[in-house]
């Protein structure tokens, strides 16, 4: 069996364990970080830069496991490639059973794009990678023009700093967890675009012109721009949509409360908003509201009760030991019905500085998110804001009110003209013959049907039909779905064959050559072929020790519970297979112990 290496894990913070099984192409919880030079960018020089600055950031070099109770990420030896922008900004990252890095670096033309999986790092932790690659980026290209090398920021480069989770630093028990009923907010609703595509629209607005304005209602340039985006909003309601509230998830960076290094995730958020109700639309009834919930909300006190009330969820007795699938299913549901009470997203990353010497080779800095609805997203940089809003409806008429409304504010929007390649669509292209051939299925079922009604015979052939229509769909639906990882394809393929032609020996009056030949055959031929897969594929013991463990138990325990029971006629083949499994598990114990009990922490951890 192949050798291995101790490798490095670490368990998620408290708000990155929603985001794997929250995330879907719908919402791929992936963000992206650009910079714009005002020079070509050149793919050697970006590469040595993404090195270097994963030197001083190795946290990033992780890929996502599944443990039994909680995903977990560990350290990985794979190195991002640079390339040329290739595919829809904010694509999805984290793909299920495929072990990949989850952030890539991309670029084009005069950008660079830095896109990030969320369970990575929040938006604080990915401007600082992002400032990072840019400064060492620049300076890798002009050093010999005498650019110096200078330190970006007081971020501690050690990984235990790094990957400390300040979500538990900061834990402390709370009797009180009662919790107000929030009415259902506004929800956004129109035709969503072609494939569910992302919109991109990015602006910039003038600082000083935004700080004027919002002093004149005595209020932060945050609160002033919330204030327009929930005006931008109810411009597009009905009078009838307006019986309930127009409500914004605003994120709030901890770290302004709690002070720690970790490059992690550690945010909460608020949720400002204002109930129209019927009633003419008075701007500055709209800035007081929100600067009135800005400041009883932004306190160290609510934002610690917050944060304990979220993570007393994670130390929950019966949650914290539920299986991971059963969290999944929960978490996805909890997410759902979260969405209920907010109608979009206003994210905030703050100032970006950079070196006075490197400011003169950057245009400007950008960030925007993907999103199942819309979203907005800013940063600042020099004397510009810089704006993202993301969409997935036809519809352009919130941003269209947005920039309206600053304009009516005396505040000048300037809509950026921004340059994307054609995207690569292979994955869509891979589902459009999926549902080619789960319609073909259809069309046999529904054919079969058709002769069994008009021929009055004893052979009921939509029996036979379906049941190998459904086989052979379900053979390629999880074929196609596992194919990132071929023993857990493998472990699904012998599952579903298996109970598959039991149940079809039973429907069929019983024979017994389900449990006589293809359990323990089929059994036995998966042990092979896991052995001879991660002899090809894989080199490391954790990347096939938990599908060896299931092979074997799977294939020793049904063969014993048939013998003893007695239903099995034919002896040798549940015999041989019990013996494979057994030398299997003997195996592993022997050569792999040590491996085995490593694996069994990670995946039991809770």
């Amino acid at each position: 069996m192949p050798q291995t290496n101790v490798k490095h894990w670490r368990k998620l913070d408290n708000a990155a364990k929603l985001f794997p099984a929250a995330s879907s192409k719908r919402d791929t919880r992936v963000f992206r970080f650009y910079c714009e030079l005002k020079e070509d960018i050149q793919q050697e020089i970006l590469q040595k830069a993404v090195d270097r600055t994963l030197e001083k950031y190795p946290i990033f070099l992780s890929v996502l496991r599944k443990g039994l109770f909680w995903h977990y990420l560990e350290q990985s030896n794979k190195r991002p490639v640079v390339r040329e922008e290739y595919k829809e900004p904010c694509s999805s990252l984290y793909i299920r059973d495929k072990r990949d890095l989850l952030f890539e670096v991309t670029y084009y033309k005069k950008r660079i794009n830095f896109e990030v999986f969320h369970v990575l790092t929040d938006g604080t932790g990915a401007s600082e990678f992002v400032r990072e690659l840019v400064k060492n980026y620049l300076y890798l290209a002009h050093h010999e023009d005498g650019l110096e090398d200078v330190v970006l920021s007081e971020y501690s480069e050690s990984l235990f700093d790094q990957e400390a989770d300040g979500f538990e630093r900061y834990y402390s028990h709370q009797a009180d967890r009662k919790k107000e009923k929030k009415p259902a907010a506004h929800q956004l609703r129109g035709n969503r675009r072609e494939l569910g595509s992302l919109q991109t629209t990015e602006a910039e607005i003038p600082v000083e012109e935004l700080r004027h304005q919002a002093k004149t209602y005595g209020v932060s340039m945050t609160v002033f721009l919330t204030a327009v985006y929930l005006c931008a909003i109810h411009r597009t309601m009905t009078r009838r949509q307006e019986s309930k509230p127009v409500v914004l998830m605003v994120p709030v960076n901890l770290r302004n409360f709690f002070p720690t290094n970790t490059m992690l995730n550690f945010f909460n958020w608020i949720e400002p908003g204002y109930h129209f109700q019927g009633e003419k639309e008075e701007f500055t009834d709209v800035v007081q509201k929100v600067n009135a919930c800005f400041k009883e909300e932004l306190t160290t006190e609510k934002m610690e009760k917050r944060m304990n009330d979220y993570f007393a969820l994670q130390v929950h007795p019966i949650l914290k030991f539920a299986p991971l699938e059963l969290k999944n299913v929960c978490i996805n549901i909890g997410a759902r019905t979260a969405e209920s009470d907010v109608t979009a997203i206003f994210s905030n990353m703050g100032i970006i500085r950079m070196p006075e010497s490197y400011e003169t080779y950057i245009r400007y800095f950008g960030v925007y998110t993907s999103t199942p609805k819309v979203e907005l997203c800013m940063c600042s940089f020099r004397d510009k804001i810089y704006l993202g809003f993301t969409s997935r409806y036809d519809c352009d008429a919130i941003k269209d009110n947005f920039f309206q409304i600053l304009k009516e504010q005396e505040v000048k929007p300037e809509i950026l003209e921004v340059e994307y390649p054609e995207s690569v669509m292979t994955e869509a292209k891979g589902m459009q013959i999926f549902k080619i051939f789960t319609f073909l299925c259809m069309i046999a079922i529904v054919a079969a049907l058709g002769v069994d009604y008009s021929i009055d015979t004893n052979f009921h052939l939509s029996l036979f039909v379906c049941g190998g229509a459904f086989s052979m769909w379900l053979a390629l639906a999880v074929g196609f779905f596992k194919r990132y990882n071929l023993l857990k394809n493998a472990m699904w393929q012998l599952i579903i064959v298996t109970v598959g032609c039991i149940i079809w020996d039973w429907l069929t009056g019983w024979h017994g050559w389900s449990i006589d030949f293809v359990l323990p055959g089929v059994s036995g031929l998966i042990m092979i072929s896991m052995l001879i897969i991660s002899r090809v594929y894989y080199r490391q013991a954790k990347d096939y020790l938990v599908y060896f463990v299931m092979a074997a138990l799977y294939g020793m325990i049904l063969p014993f519970i048939f013998l003893l029971t007695g239903k099995v006629r034919i002896v040798f083949p549940s015999v041989i297979s019990i013996g494979m499994g057994v030398l299997m598990l003997i195996g592993l114990v022997l050569f792999k112990g040590k491996e085995m009990r490593q694996e069994m922490e990670k995946n039991l951890h809770v």
